[in-house]
């Protein structure tokens, strides 16, 4: 049906191209719908519910998103709209970028593009989203910069690198990227080039600076200092990122990127934007576990270079093999999505079991707490539960206790000093030891309810000690999660003045 060769017509590369955008947008739709909040999800969400200039652990892009689109609905697939589409929308972006080459490589780029494996699985709205529409965007015009020598996209690009930056701090590796591409061969007009481009970025930059140093410097405190406690040197992590790209980029496209040393004579610049990045991740990943999503936005990137670089034979039949690949893991989410909630009782521990269940039944263990959601001021002991339960009820849920150096906006939304001899219940997913909540109540008592099989304890707390919850839990989490250096300018910290009367 599809004569992806050599010799084919423009048209056969077309017409796959198609029929793998439709196939694909359609059931990237479904899974939308019907794919119940992550908590990193529900996370995002509460920045768009409630928009701030900035957030606790990353720069503010996906909640500004976020923002607009609760303006018009709360629908879960409305919300990750700028998710489902984006592997279509980078497609176009690259076809568009394209346009002069041959079929084989404009239409195999962009079919490439919408049959990887995490283009057909990951519709979830999270930093990366924003992420990779800027960093692509900004790769694609920094490439038709460099070509054309033409100084109004390397300006443009640079614009579009400070969009990336305000959506996570990735996108600075990008920017190394450029860094190297210039120092290589240098020549006055990439530095012409490359100064126009920083300039252009560098507003973004200063804003989120000016942000966080009115704000306990909350972004660089959890990026550079309290995320990286559990780092240590590893030989499984460096293997776990392997196969994760050999994952990512579908095992044809890895190996023939790992045989191709002339590359770099072959593309001048586009080799420094996808292997600096991948390199710098694989030297990390010696002392930490890489994420998945941290590497999405030079994905495509190596598609194109491989697109670019190797016969139109070899890659109709890698689209051919990326389409089978497609075709199983969109059968192994039909298979799971037929279980029952129930058939993975036996297979968990009960506290993975609960947490399925919290996410996927919210409202019936919202149900299940009866009259209590109008008695109590209702929270949770970590940042997950409490945001998808919040999520669900439409209706926050602060966090009780220390939790972890994780998601801790939770600092920002919630003020203790405002819950002074109320009552509040705290849902748990592990049996609670009363002596650790009752030091801040006049009385504390437990109990256990069902949903689906799965046990949630209520830990009922009357009448809430704000100043025994401040000296055990407020004062610690000063000295773990907000010991700013003192190199790092005092401009202003919203937990030292809410607490500690700055």
């Amino acid at each position: 049906m599809f004569a992806l060769t050599t010799t084919a017509p423009a048209s056969s590369w077309r017409r796959f191209y198609f029929v793998c955008l439709l196939l694909t947008l359609a059931f990237r739709g479904w899974l939308g719908a019907v794919l119940p909040f992550t908590g990193d999800e529900a996370y995002f969400y509460w920045w768009g519910r409630i928009p701030a200039g900035g957030f606790y652990d990353h720069p503010p892009m996906v909640g500004w998103w976020l923002a607009g689109l609760i303006a018009v609905s709360e629908a879960e697939w409305w919300l990750r709209l700028p998710a489902i589409v984006q592997p279509a929308l980078l497609s176009a972006m690259l076809l568009a970028f394209l346009r002069g080459e041959v079929a084989a490589v404009r239409w195999g780029t962009a079919s490439l593009v919408l049959l990887a494996p995490a283009s057909v699985l990951d519709v979830l709205i999270t930093t990366d989203i924003p992420l990779v529409y800027f960093s692509v965007a900004s790769a694609l015009l920094f490439l038709h910069a460099q070509a054309r020598r033409s100084m109004p996209a390397f300006a443009l690009a640079g614009l579009l690198l400070g969009g990336a930056f305000l959506s996570k701090y990735f996108s600075v590796l990008l920017g190394l990227a450029y860094v190297a591409w210039a120092l290589w061969r240098p020549a006055a007009w990439k530095w012409r080039g490359l100064g126009l481009l920083v300039l252009c970025a560098l507003p973004a930059g200063l804003y989120n600076a000016w942000w966080n140093s009115q704000h306990c410097w909350a972004n660089v405190m959890f990026n550079v200092f309290n995320r990286h406690g559990n780092a240590h040197l590893s030989w499984e992590t460096p293997l776990l990122y392997v196969l994760m790209m050999v994952w990512l980029l579908t095992p044809m496209v890895s190996w023939r990127l790992l045989r191709a040393p002339a590359l770099w004579r072959m593309q001048p610049a586009l080799p420094w934007l996808v292997w600096l990045p991948l390199a710098v991740f694989a030297l990390l990943s010696l002392v930490k576990t890489i994420g998945l999503h941290w590497v999405f936005s030079f994905v495509p990137l190596a598609f194109l270079l491989y697109a670019r670089i190797v016969p139109a034979d070899a890659l109709g039949r890698t689209l051919k093999i990326a389409a089978v690949l497609a075709l199983v893991h969109v059968a192994g989410v039909l298979a799971f999505a037929t279980t029952s909630v129930e058939s993975w009782a036996d297979r968990l521990g009960p506290r993975k079991y609960a947490g399925i269940v919290q996410t996927v039944k919210p409202l019936e263990v919202i149900a299940a707490l009866g009259s209590d959601v109008d008695r109590y001021v209702l929270m949770t002991d970590g940042y997950s539960p409490s945001v998808t339960m919040g999520y669900n009820h439409r209706r926050y849920w602060p966090v009780f206790g220390p939790a972890s150096s994780h998601a801790r906006h939770d600092d920002v939304l919630t003020d203790f000093r405002a819950l002074a001899g109320r009552d509040i219940l705290i849902l748990s997913k592990e049996k609670p030891d009363l002596a650790d909540y009752a030091p801040y109540f006049r009385a504390v008592s437990e109990d256990a309810l069902q949903v689906r099989g799965a046990t949630f304890w209520r830990i009922r707390g009357h009448g809430f000690d704000y100043p025994a919850y401040h000296k055990g839990v407020l004062e610690p989490a000063r000295r773990l999660w907000y010991a700013i250096p003192t190199w790092l300018p005092d401009c202003g910290c919203y937990f030292e003045e809410r607490y500690f009367e700055r």
